[in-house]
């Protein structure tokens, strides 16, 4: 047997945003992601829901000077700490505002992108019809979306890993299951989904897992909810601190070209061309 106890958090750090960004698996699928958006010099590209920047500074450098980046965001202390970022960038700008009414106007947009952003959004719908309008016919969207349904954690008793894992897709994350909805969403909008990537991620080390999925301040609100009674609370969690651990839970990064022009002439993928060009504690948001 382990000895952990004390290693799960009680308390949101206030670092929780940047956390899955700095670590491995966040740097990973990030640079995956960046590679899927094939960004060329001089495109416009908007992040919606940028946080407090994590992703501005690979866009910034994909765009070149001649580009430009226009981070989005509803959280005013977010849009703060990512205007100090971007301030090292001219051609990066940042603004407070509602990712479900985009500014930009109708097909100006060269590359959209998410990361984790529509789970916690009020209507996914409304954003992705925003999405396929701001976005040029020869423009991509790339949006990086978990999937909570598929959160699995190793526990003697199948039962409280399961009224957990309902907590967490009933009632935490607004929009759990967004990462199997987007393909359909953006296909009802004109997005053509171009392919759509699983990540699994493989957690081995509670206090790492912890870092991200928050299992005791989430334990305490599933007991508060009425999912879990005290007894299998305790018994969960000291089973997570104290046995060989075992969690995972799978993103899916969609990736869609934008909207086709209907002219009736052949378009680049008739003649088999592709066109010009080839986002808080996830659970606790």
């Amino acid at each position: 047997m382990l000895d952990r106890m004390g290693t799960l958090e009680t308390e949101r750090p206030a670092d929780y945003l940047a956390r899955l960004a700095a670590s491995d698996l966040g740097r990973a699928y990030k640079t995956l992601v960046l590679d899927e958006m094939d960004i060329g010099a001089g495109d416009l590209v908007l992040d919606l829901g940028c946080g407090p920047g994590a992703d501005l500074a690979g866009f910034a450098a994909a765009v070149g000077a001649e580009g430009r980046v226009v981070g989005i965001d509803s959280d005013p202390g977010a849009v703060r700490d990512a205007v100090r970022l971007a301030s090292a960038w001219s051609q990066v700008t940042v603004e407070e505002g509602d990712v479900h009414a985009l500014r930009s106007s109708d097909g100006s947009v060269d590359r959209v992108h998410t990361d984790r952003v529509l789970q916690h959004v009020g209507d996914p719908d409304v954003v992705v019809g925003e999405v396929a309008r701001v976005l040029a016919p020869s423009g991509l969207a790339c949006f990086a979306e978990p999937d909570w349904d598929t959160l699995v954690i190793d526990h003697p008793d199948a039962s409280i890993a399961g009224s957990y894992r309902s907590f967490v897709t009933d009632q935490v994350v607004r929009n759990a299951r967004i990462g199997r909805r987007l393909p359909a969403l953006c296909e009802r909008h004109g997005l053509r989904v171009r392919r759509v990537i699983p990540i699994t991620a493989v957690f081995r080390d509670v206090t790492e897992a912890d870092r991200v999925l928050g299992f005791e301040r989430v334990t305490t609100r599933a007991v508060a909810a009425g999912y879990l009674d005290d007894e299998q609370a305790a018994r969960w969690l000291a089973h997570l601190r104290t046995e060989p651990f075992f969690a995972s839970v799978t993103l899916f990064v969609t990736v869609a070209d934008g909207p086709a022009v209907s002219t009736g002439a052949e378009t680049d993928r008739d003649v088999g061309r592709w066109p010009r060009h080839p986002d808080h504690d996830p659970v606790e948001q």
